[in-house]
């Protein structure tokens, strides 16, 4: 198994060197910068006119918001009124928008949660005023349920 993998090393080795030595342009290609040198010569064209792809550039794909995504740009900010917003918009306008909700309905809960537990705190307060602990209460239930089942145990030997 040693010798196998020392053979290919070896074998590995002898394709760098040749690579260096006979086919630079092969070591070119293995690093990326170009696919393959040719040996051929082309002369440029002297009459060509510039082509369309030459100076095409890529367009930002537009779309057209629904009244949801009208409103979520005007909640976000980016607007004052939907009235204000075109036609079309990019893509990203709205994604950008959509996050920025996002990040707002996330404080709210925060907000909410926060003002949840300071309520369920007074509550509690509240309760422990009354004596209504959550032991008392157990206790109670666990005495009315005694005295029902006694209750259903005299009814039937009767």
């Amino acid at each position: 198994m040693g010798s196998l993998r020392g053979l290919c090393l070896a074998a590995g080795n002898c394709l760098r060197l040749c690579e260096r030595e006979v086919f630079p342009s092969l070591q070119l290609a293995r690093k990326g910068d170009l696919k393959m040198m040719k040996g051929f010569c082309t002369k440029p064209q002297e009459n060509s006119k510039p082509s369309s792809k030459d100076f095409y550039k890529p367009r930002v794909p537009l779309h057209k918001p629904t009244p949801w995504e009208k409103k979520l740009i005007v909640w976000s900010g980016r607007f004052k009124k939907e009235e204000e917003i075109p036609e079309t918009i990019s893509f990203e306008l709205l994604d950008a928008a959509k996050n920025r909700v996002r990040v707002k309905v996330s404080y709210i809960m925060i907000a909410l949660t926060i003002v949840g537990c300071i309520v369920m705190i007074f509550q509690g307060k509240q309760a422990a005023k009354r004596h209504e602990t959550l032991t008392s209460l157990n206790l109670e239930r666990k005495a009315r349920l005694r005295r029902e089942a006694e209750e259903a145990l005299e009814s039937k030997t009767d």
